[in-house]
């Protein structure tokens, strides 16, 4: 977690440094003091404040657990708690990794690579932004991950993850990253006959991400409906918001 922040900031500062010469150049997007301000903001204060909750958090005890139930978890997200693929949870992984560095393949189109001064701090903000809501909600919520009501023994029980079920980091940051790159490209490419393959793509690798996470009973469908809806916010409303003519 005190990693995951430090690097959080660090892409920051980086992003920061990078706006201060990208502004002089042409390009669809330009930074703003009344948007990149408030998103450094709340980036910051909800990193920290999710550092701090882990730090105050403590793993479920035996007492914890012992009585839990798969019943005890309403009908609608029920399905998860008898879920363990470990194909499914190796899986999401790949997919999740693989969409956090996906926007650098933004870069091989020219007009984009152009304007890599300004496109890639935004993604910066973007990830760093959807990390921290993400880990800080975790640590507020602490919900039991599915396995925990398993009455099989699946995963750690008694580590400081059983409690950061909600909502879904995996399908929050491939969702972010996606929309992000369907934005970009649809903003550099508004006439593309490739837009709709792109938006297309953009929305369905993510939805495949949250269904592996609930196969591998590490998620419950809310977890990744909202990791989605606040991953579809923040890849989309980011590069929105840096648009040169956003409020023409």
């Amino acid at each position: 977690m005190k990693n995951v922040c430090i690097y959080i900031f660090v892409f920051v500062f980086i992003g920061t440094s990078y706006a201060q010469d990208s502004t002089f150049r042409k390009s669809v997007y330009k930074f703003r003091l009344a948007v990149d301000i408030p998103i450094g903001l709340i980036t910051a204060g909800t990193g920290i404040g999710a550092l701090i909750k882990h730090k105050k958090n403590k793993p479920l005890t035996l007492a914890d657990v012992s009585n839990l139930k798969p019943t005890d978890v309403n009908k609608f997200d029920r399905y998860a708690v008898y879920q363990h693929s470990k194909a499914a949870a190796i899986t999401s992984d790949v997919f999740q990794y693989t969409a956090a560095i996906s926007p650098v393949f933004l870069f091989i189109d020219k007009d984009i690579r152009k304007d890599w001064k300004t496109v890639l701090p935004i993604w910066m903000e973007t990830f760093a932004l959807t990390t921290t809501l993400t880990l800080f909600t975790k640590e507020m919520v602490r919900r039991k991950r599915p396995y925990v009501y398993s009455e099989e023994n699946y995963g750690n029980k008694f580590g400081k993850s059983a409690t950061a079920s909600f909502f879904s980091g995996h399908t929050s940051i491939t969702t972010a990253s996606t929309y992000f790159i369907a934005m970009v490209y649809a903003d550099y490419h508004p006439t593309s006959k490739w837009k709709p393959l792109v938006w297309t793509s953009a929305a369905v690798f993510p939805v495949l991400t949250g269904l592996l996470r609930v196969k591998a009973g590490k998620h419950y469908w809310t977890d990744v409906i909202t990791g989605y809806a606040v991953g579809a916010l923040v890849g989309s409303l980011t590069p929105f918001l840096h648009r040169r003519n956003f409020r023409k």
